[in-house]
């Protein structure tokens, strides 16, 4: 397999912030597909700044899951307690084993809640843009017209 070394200084030179994008992209170029297999998960968009993971977990009951936020990077991990005491198995097909699965979010982007139906453990995260992120207008002044007011102009009070 061919080493692919991706240059990004180009999109450093007019972009301003996105540091941790180079780090984002080297975990991605190390990150092993057969290791972090289980268990299989979908990550749908379900809106302009809603999203959902849904995640198959058949065996795993409610108090064998955490779903845990730490800065930007979503980690949910199962494990199941004396799962010996509960029959001897003849066959066993559904898997059980202990998991963690990580998952690294977008800056503003908050967990809105996490339920379990069905052996799917479904999460809904949602973007949320502060005030200050979100677009305003910025009034020009010319020296025949002095400045207004941004807070009138949000409110459509000046024309």
């Amino acid at each position: 397999m061919r080493s692919f070394e991706l240059d990004l200084s180009p999109l450093f030179r007019s972009t301003i912030g996105f540091d941790r994008i180079g780090h984002l992209l080297e975990s991605a170029r190390r990150h092993n597909d057969q290791a972090v297999s289980y268990p299989p998960y979908n990550i749908e968009r379900t809106g302009d700044d809603a999203y959902r993971i849904v995640m198959a977990i058949a065996g795993f009951g409610e108090d064998d899951l955490d779903v845990t936020v730490r800065e930007d990077t979503l980690t949910v991990s199962g494990k199941i307690e004396n799962d010996d005491e509960k029959g001897a198995y003849l066959y066993r097909g559904i898997a059980g084993r202990t998991f963690e699965r990580r998952f690294q979010l977008a800056d503003h982007i908050s967990v809105d809640g996490a339920r379990l139906e069905n052996g799917l453990l479904t999460i809904d995260l949602v973007r949320e843009l502060p005030e200050a992120l979100k677009p305003r207008q910025i009034a020009i002044e010319t020296r025949a017209q002095p400045r207004k007011k941004a807070v009138e102009l949000e409110h459509g009070k000046a024309a």
